[in-house]
């Protein structure tokens, strides 16, 4: 099985450096489609589907290797390795902002930035540290995604996409997470949601750029705070934008802080 096909590998663009764009749970690589033919122009741009995502090989989905974040941020290390010319840049979203950053503590000296839009190291309150759930709250969550994930998908989408006034993004999300093998989504949700690993990036000296929302349901601007604080070479930018998709619901936004960044470190000219 070649990793094309197990990650089902898309290659945009011939830029001199690589922007390989890394999904979150329950989704594909189509949460890119906004931003893929603007960073063309000027990267060499990889999409991928997690393993046990979207039309990535399911029969790959180990729950050994993917027990925790390491393993993704393995699978990605390798996707880095096979098809990545020049500096890479990680754009994770979500969960894959920390598979990225792992992947980044895995292989440093390969990879020349990050971005993370919307990503949060641990999403459980725990002593000053808030990461927006109590640990009741997020028992219970993984326990309704157990009962009816299908369910909770059509209750929560709307709530997590926010975008007030565009409800085919809605739609968008609710499809993407009806898409998604119920039996993998299950697992995938234990692995992030009961995960913490703030010590394993607090130091991290990549440069990073944090994209974060203040409407954002899941991640708190807190978190964003805290990653700044604790990540030495990053600079935080605020999205003005309601729910957990910016690349969807404010695309605009989004492109405009990343071109900053990547002129700013001298991987664009803008």
């Amino acid at each position: 099985m070649t990793l094309q096909k197990r990650n089902n590998v898309h290659i945009a663009g011939d830029g001199g450096a690589t922007l390989i764009l890394a999904h979150g749970f329950g989704c594909d690589q189509s949460m890119w489609r906004l931003l893929v033919p603007h960073f063309a122009k000027s990267f060499r741009v990889v999409t991928y589907d997690l393993t046990g995502a979207g039309q990535s090989d399911l029969g790959a989905y180990d729950h050994g290797r993917h027990a925790s974040l390491w393993g993704h941020a393995a699978d990605l290390n390798e996707i880095i390795n096979e098809f990545a010319k020049g500096p890479v840049i990680l754009v994770g979203h979500s969960v894959s902002a920390m598979i990225c950053a792992l992947a980044t503590v895995q292989s440093p000296e390969r990879i020349a930035a990050l971005v993370m839009i919307g990503g949060s190291p641990c999403y459980v309150d725990k002593g000053d540290y808030t990461g927006g759930f109590s640990p009741d709250e997020v028992l219970q969550m993984l326990a309704t995604i157990d009962d009816n994930y299908l369910g909770w998908a059509g209750t929560m989408a709307p709530v997590l996409m926010g975008a007030p006034g565009q409800p085919g993004l809605h739609e968008e999300l609710l499809e993407n997470f009806a898409r998604t093998n119920a039996f993998i989504a299950r697992h995938f949700a234990r692995v992030i949601f009961l995960s913490d690993h703030r010590q394993d990036i607090c130091g991290l000296s990549t440069p990073t750029l944090i994209l974060q929302c203040p409407g954002d349901v899941v991640v708190p601007m807190g978190v964003g705070d805290y990653l700044h604080r604790v990540l030495p070479n990053s600079q935080l930018s605020i999205i003005n934008n309601i729910g957990h998709y910016p690349q969807l619901s404010a695309p605009s936004a989004c492109t405009a802080a990343m071109d900053v960044f990547f002129v700013e470190r001298g991987f664009s000219d803008g």
